[in-house]
């Protein structure tokens, strides 16, 4: 009898070769034994017997595996934890196996040939595995058409939708809006027994109580929209079959639906679709990732395999989203290599100051990876002038001769939608939108339509394009520029051996949600350009109907006074205060200090008031910055906000707003 012994991080392996009888049983007992007693005590770690090479198997062979599976268990301390089979057998010949079967110790096989074991049935047990698995089986949608377990699945998700129907109200909230029990949560263990469909459903539709209705009129918190009927669905579809597209294997027509998404968006924005590329990642943060990324490999090439070996900036807006800060952290890159350029009164970066710092970086020899350019900034809709960003740029690569070409990335996820107006007929207006809407329109037109000149972008569909979460899209100009992040295909030996659509070679994941591109092929095509035209020109329209009654208002200053899209910025001011001076002074005089801190405080009594008033139902949610933009002194300027998403807002929600607001602001003294 040969023996041969290989220890593996997670059990042992035994192979033996000849004869398993009164010679050989003693040889595997001398030889596994003092292993067995080196091993944890924990009974973790199974011992496993290859038997491929064994021809025979008397019984004094078998007392040997008794004696080992004896020794194995004897280790294992009182209580603990007694796996069933702690020594295994493995690829046992047909005259083996028979033998083994005959002693009762057919259980020991690994392969799960030997049945006896799954009969043998605690009296206590509740259910056995094959009791469940019809129950099981009825919590899958079927893989065939059965049109009895369809409708069952379909009345489950009808039971739900009930239940949540039944929490809606006048209060822009689902339910209750109760105090969050985080202590309770922590204790939280999973349960030992199945539940019904009916129970576990009824329980999850309990944990949308308080939860925010995005499409109710007084909802104006965020740039979160209620998703789309279509859109919701094909996330569903998505969600059922549960594609990965990673590879065409796993998505099939899913994989052209990106394709689609892509070809549609590149060609909307100004790329040329047969010359771009994009790929549906996991948030607006996750785009940011790739713009950067590329910009890393454009400036210090070899990044990819061989990491950082020098600094690089990345700039942009102080405006802009602080996803850069996380693209900067997790890429390596560092926060500190962040240069903010400051903005201007219409919240754009501003471009002297571009200028200057990215002149100044270049003669001192700083790589510039990326340069950020805020296509619709999240507090105020600020929108950088990308074309002149991308021209200086070009600028500085001739006159200083750089062998490289900073990266321009648009972070357009809030204003891409607009895009739809490029070729919108604006003299004519046929679609009759309100002569301030058609102003805030064309302004934005203005600035989104450069959005082709960019080496990247970046769109949530999650956000104005009215999709659930996460569905957000990266395109790059150039189809050649994701070489630059593309993994060898060698080192991935179990995908891709073929088919013709590879993103897993280069995305961040290895898992890509089908419901992300379904959601967004679904508005797009359910939309059209008409579509969203006619949903961006109502919450601009809506937002200008509340800027006209702030504006009236004697005790109320906006802020974001040129405003491009739905999001207006004000502050309140006590009795007594020219809203308008005050402001102007807390902005640019630098000893306004105390009166800005003053007025700060003031508008954040204001908004707990509001908050209040939302929360009890009897309200509106709105939303505050705590810093929409810094004083001439460099202190913070507080500012409340209202964000219009949703479609069933209407001119009266404003009424209703501007009441609570006068309510809020008498209370807060």
């Amino acid at each position: 009898m040969n023996i041969k012994i290989e220890k593996r991080s997670n059990r042992m392996m035994i192979y033996c070769q000849g004869r398993l009888d009164a010679e050989g049983g003693p040889v595997l007992e001398k030889a596994v034994l003092p292993e067995i007693e080196a091993l944890p005590s924990d009974g973790d770690r199974p011992v496993v017997l290859d038997l491929g090479d064994v021809d025979y198997l008397s019984s004094a062979g078998i007392r040997s595996i008794l004696f080992l599976s004896k020794s194995l268990y004897s280790r294992i301390p009182e209580g603990g934890f007694r796996p069933p089979a702690i020594l295994r057998v493995v690829n046992p010949s047909g005259n083996v196996k028979q033998v083994l079967d005959m002693t009762g110790l057919g259980e020991l096989i690994a392969d799960g040939s030997a049945g006896h074991a799954a009969d043998k049935k605690d009296p206590e047990a509740r259910a056995t595995q094959a009791d469940l698995l019809a129950g099981i089986r009825q919590a899958f949608p079927s893989p065939v058409s059965d049109q009895l377990h369809d409708a069952s699945f379909v009345q489950t998700i009808a039971r739900g939708l009930e239940r949540l129907d039944g929490m809606k109200s006048q209060r822009p909230f689902l339910g209750r809006h109760a105090p969050l029990n985080y202590d309770r949560a922590r204790r939280s263990i999973m349960p030992e027994n199945m539940s019904t469909l009916d129970e576990t459903v009824a329980e999850l539709a309990s944990y949308l109580e308080g939860l925010i209705i995005w499409g109710h009129p007084y909802t104006q918190e965020n740039v979160i929209p209620p998703a789309s009927i279509p859109s919701i669905v094909g996330q569903f579809f998505a969600s059922i079959y549960n594609p990965n597209i990673i590879w065409d294997e796993y998505s099939h027509r899913l994989a052209e639906a990106e394709l689609e998404v892509s070809s549609m968006c590149a060609a909307l924005i100004g790329y040329d679709p047969d010359r771009s590329a994009g790929v549906f990642t996991w948030g607006g943060t996750g785009t940011i990732f790739y713009g950067v990324k590329l910009g890393l490999e454009k400036a210090l090439p070899g990044s990819f395999t061989g990491g950082l070996r020098e600094p690089a900036k990345v700039v942009s807006s102080e405006a802009g989203h602080y996803a850069k800060l996380s693209a900067l952290g997790w890429l390596g890159l560092g926060t500190d290599n962040l240069t903010t350029v400051q903005t201007d009164g219409d919240n754009s970066m501003g471009l002297e100051e571009l200028e200057t710092v990215l002149t100044d970086l270049v003669r001192r020899g700083v790589k510039i990876a990326c340069i950020i350019a805020t296509m619709g900034t999240t507090d105020a809709f600020g929108i950088d002038n990308l074309e002149y960003i991308v021209r200086l740029r070009d600028r500085l690569c001739l006159d200083h001769r750089l062998d490289y070409r900073p990266h321009v990335h648009a972070d357009a996820v809030i204003g891409w939608p607009w895009s739809v107006f490029n070729d919108y007929d604006f003299d004519r207006n046929p679609m009759g939108f309100p002569a301030r809407t058609l102003r805030s329109l064309w302004d934005a037109r203005a600035q989104i339509r450069r959005l082709g000149l960019a080496d990247s972008i970046g769109l949530d569909f999650h956000k104005t394009g009215y999709a659930p979460y996460t569905s957000s899209l990266f395109i790059c100009r150039r189809r050649e520029d994701l070489d630059l992040i593309t993994r060898d295909q060698a080192l991935m030996p179990y995908l891709f051996q073929f088919g013709n659509y590879h993103p897993g070679v280069f995305t961040m994941e290895a898992s890509r949600s089908g419901g992300a591109v379904m959601s967004a092929l679904a508005n797009l095509k359910f939309f059209g350009k008409q579509g969203y035209r006619a949903i961006l020109g109502h919450i601009v329209s809506m937002a200008e109907e509340l800027r006209a009654r702030l504006t009236q208002n004697d005790h109320v200053q906006v802020v974001n006074d040129y405003n491009y899209g739905p999001v207006t910025l004000f502050r309140a001011y006590p009795d007594g205060v020219d809203p308008m001076a005050a402001y102007r002074r807390e902005v640019e005089d630098p000893a306004a200090g105390a009166e800005l801190l003053r007025h700060n405080e003031y508008n954040q009594r204001v908004f707990d008031v509001l908050h209040h008033q939302a929360e009890s139902g009897e309200g509106l949610a709105l939303s505050l910055t705590d810093r929409y933009r810094v004083s001439a002194g460099g202190e913070p300027i507080l500012a409340l906000k209202s964000y219009v998403m949703s479609p069933f807002i209407d001119p009266e929600a404003m009424d209703k707003l501007m009441a609570c607001l006068d309510a809020a602001r008498r209370q807060a003294g």
